[in-house]
C-alpha cells in the first residue's frame, strides 16, 4: 500500500471515528437537562460514556489534521496550518467541556446525597459548569467544525484530491455555519433552529461524504501526491547513520 493510499485510509478512517460523538447529547441529556441531577439517584452511566467518546473524537480530530497535512500543505501551507490550529482548538473546547461534565458527575456522586443545607450552592455550582459545557459546545463542536470546512475544503477543492462536489458541501456549510454561531453568540439565533438546522446539513455531509470517499477511494490522482510521497519522513541526521 503506498503512502498516499495509507494516509487517505487513515485521515477517512479518523474522520468516520468523529461521528462517535453523536450519541453524547442524549447520554448526557440528565446532566445538561436536569437542574436537579446533582441532589438525584440518577445514574452517572450516560455522562461518563459520553464524556469518553468525547475524549476519542477529541484524539481523532487532531489525527485528521496531522494525517493530512503533509499532503495538504503542497498547496497552501498557511491554510493546512490554520486546519491544524483549528483541530487543536476543538480539542481543546472538547477537553474543557468533558472536565465541566466529569466535575457535575464528581458533585453527584460525592456531595449530592448529603448535600443537606447545602443543595442550593450545589444546584448553582452544577448549572455553572452546565454553561461552560454549552460554550465549549458552541466554540468547540459548532464554530470550528465550520472553520475546519473552510480550510479543508479550499484545499480539497483547489487540489482537486477528491471530487470538487465533496469539497463544495464544505465551502457552502461552513459560511452557514459560522454565521449560525455569531447568531447565538448576538442572541438572534437558537441554538435549536431553522438557521442552525439548515448550516448544519451540509457540513454533516461535508465531514461523512469525505470520510467515505477517503476510506474506499482514497485520493484522486494529482501533482501533489508524488511531491508529499517524495518527501523524506525521516529525519535527515538518521537516515545518513
Amino acid at each position: 500500500m503506498s503512502f498516499t493510499r495509507k494516509t487517505s485510509l487513515v485521515a477517512g478512517a479518523l474522520y468516520l471515528l468523529t461521528f462517535v460523538s453523536i450519541p453524547t447529547l442524549a447520554l448526557y441529556n440528565s446532566v445538561l437537562k436536569d437542574p436537579g441531577f446533582i441532589l438525584s439517584s440518577t445514574s452517572n452511566t450516560g455522562a461518563l460514556v459520553g464524556a469518553l467518546l468525547e475524549v476519542i473524537v477529541a484524539f481523532a480530530g487532531i489525527g485528521t489534521a496531522v494525517v493530512l497535512y503533509p499532503v495538504v500543505k503542497r498547496q497552501n501551507q498557511a491554510f493546512a496550518l490554520g486546519f491544524v490550529t483549528t483541530r487543536l482548538f476543538e480539542a481543546a473546547m472538547i477537553a474543557i467541556g468533558v472536565i465541566s461534565v466529569l466535575s457535575i458527575v464528581t458533585l453527584h456522586q460525592d456531595l449530592g446525597a448529603a448535600a443537606g443545607p447545602n443543595a442550593g450552592a450545589l444546584g448553582i455550582a452544577g448549572q455553572s459548569f452546565v454553561s461552560i459545557y454549552n460554550g465549549t459546545f458552541l466554540l468547540g463542536q459548532t464554530l470550528m467544525p465550520g472553520m475546519n470546512a473552510v480550510l479543508l475544503g479550499y484545499l480539497m477543492y483547489r487540489s482537486g484530491l477528491v471530487p470538487r462536489i465533496i469539497p463544495m458541501l464544505g465551502l457552502i456549510g461552513g459560511p452557514l455555519m459560522i454565521s449560525s454561531v455569531v447568531g447565538q453568540i448576538l442572541g438572534i439565533n437558537e441554538p435549536i433552529s431553522l438557521w442552525s438546522g439548515i448550516a448544519l446539513v451540509p457540513i454533516f455531509l461535508w465531514e461523512l461524504s469525505l470520510g467515505l470517499w477517503l476510506v474506499f477511494k482514497g485520493f484522486k490522482s494529482s501533482p501533489l501526491l508524488a511531491a508529499a510521497s517524495r518527501e523524506p519522513r525521516i529525519a535527515p541526521e538518521y537516515a545518513t547513520a
